[in-house]
């Protein structure tokens, strides 16, 4: 889970400040000396450390917080404060021109996942109502174009491209004159990488620069390299002046370092992170989301967002009517999981929860990885509709091939039907106890399948 080190530490040190009902000078220097230990060991910049501990602790032994009646929760949210701060304060968002089409300039090293980002930036930008245009200008790579032109396809979006033996500074030029001709009103063109930052490679890109003259240049860089994201981030804009960056990779970084350097270091805002390899998987950068994320507060606004792009509002109606008349089937939970598997894994969704952090070791007996998920999904698809539809009708028979088709046993089959009439029972309940004005007084979902 992101940040899992690091916010396991910083709640460690937070919870012995806030068992004291008042602090010392020297509570908040130990405390400050445990944040730092954690700090550094998520790999940030030790510069940034130092800068970030000394501006905490000012503020933490002043006489508003040593005179509080709550003094831990205080130094909590002057940390929250400092972090967001350190990371850019507000979201920087793409500046998109008011004379299209915007002209988008993906550059970083080689395995940073330029290619499948400026794919999932396209993909992003679409759902935000543009028309993006996708420009093939890794003419190095072995399969880049082809590469672009797959995620493309999936994606339903439009890649230029002029093969890999013409001039890439052309290929720019003649995709934007493209772009123009057929209103596309972006255009991001992916750029050649390589494995280290050279003169080639950065005469290239200024070349590109020079010729169509783009609005945002983006660095995209890989999470998972630590203080060396950070270099390269800091080389890249020196050499072309960078706009800003895409983390990629942030979900599989427990440590996070270069997500809280890389600001302070190039004075440059993080706009996007990757976080995962579907193509959906990238999110706008969020720096108090993020800093909430790292104090184990959650993001309870991102998770909303995320469930708002799932949802599909009319089958929630349709569910709505049917958990009223208790006529909840299988084809209803299949779609559930469906739609909650939409918003990603579940350790990503429960990471986005307040508090959540603290309990991850009682929660033994959630399936955080899904497998749980899975094989109920597995049995469900291994049925008729009509058996979906109408539980009743599973025999012996039935249930055996079921078992069978789905690789499970007919045990696994009839503890999933056992837990669907539990839930339909339960519902009766919940649908009973709702005021006369529908307002729900209480109710849950333990017997979910994916809660053993």
């Amino acid at each position: 889970m992101i940040f899992e080190g690091l916010s396991d530490k910083l709640q460690n040190a937070f919870g012995k400040l806030k068992s004291k009902g008042k602090l010392s000078e020297k509570d908040v220097k130990d405390a400050m000396r445990e944040v730092k230990l954690a700090l550094l060991e998520a790999d940030v910049n030790f510069k940034v450390v130092k800068e970030f501990i000394k501006k905490v602790q000012e503020r933490c032994v002043g006489q508003e917080v040593m005179q509080s009646l709550t003094p831990g929760q205080h130094v909590i949210k002057i940390v929250n404060e400092e972090l967001t701060a350190l990371m850019g304060d507000v979201q920087s968002k793409i500046m998109i021109s008011s004379k299209p089409p915007t002209v988008i300039m993906m550059v970083g090293l080689q395995g940073a996942g330029k290619t499948t980002t400026s794919g999932k930036l396209g993909g992003y930008l679409k759902k935000q109502g543009k028309k993006p245009l996708l420009v093939a200008c890794d003419v190095y790579r072995p399969a880049a174009i082809k590469q672009l032109q797959v995620v493309g396809e999936k994606l339903d979006i439009p890649v230029f491209s002029m093969g890999d033996k013409e001039n890439p500074v052309n290929i720019a030029k003649a995709g934007f004159e493209h772009a123009k001709a057929n209103s596309n009103d972006i255009v991001i063109i992916d750029t050649a990488g390589r494995l280290h930052v050279d003169e080639l490679l950065m005469d290239e890109l200024k070349n590109i620069k020079a010729e169509v003259k783009p609005h945002e240049i983006l660095l995209t860089v890989d999470a998972m390299t630590g203080q060396d994201a950070v270099n390269v981030a800091e080389s890249f804009n020196e050499a072309l002046g960078i706009d800003g960056v895409v983390l990629t990779k942030l979900d599989g970084d427990t440590r996070g370092g270069a997500a809280l350097s890389i600001r302070a270091v190039t004075n440059k805002p993080i706009k996007f992170i990757g976080m995962g390899e579907k193509l959906d998987d990238i999110e706008p950068f969020h720096p108090d989301r993020m800093a909430s994320r790292i104090l184990g507060m959650g993001d309870v606004l991102s998770l909303i967002e995320k469930a708002q792009e799932t949802v599909d509002l009319e089958e929630a109606k349709k569910l709505e009517q049917k958990l009223r008349k208790q006529e909840f089937d299988f084809e209803d939970l299949l779609s559930q999981f469906e739609q909650i598997q939409k918003m990603g894994s579940m350790e990503k969704i429960l990471g986005m929860m307040p508090g959540m952090g603290q309990l991850k070791d009682q929660l033994g007996n959630v399936d955080l990885n899904g497998k749980e998920m899975k094989r109920t999904k597995a049995i469900i698809q291994s049925m008729t509709i009509e058996e979906r539809r109408n539980p009743s009708i599973l025999n012996a028979s039935r249930k055996k091939r079921i078992a069978k088709g789905s690789g499970t046993s007919v045990q696994d089959v009839n503890r999933l039907i056992k837990q669907l009439n539990e839930m339909k029972k339960m519902m009766k309940m919940f649908t009973g106890m709702t005021g006369g004005k529908g307002k729900k007084k209480r109710g849950g979902f333990a017997g979910l399948p994916f809660f053993k």
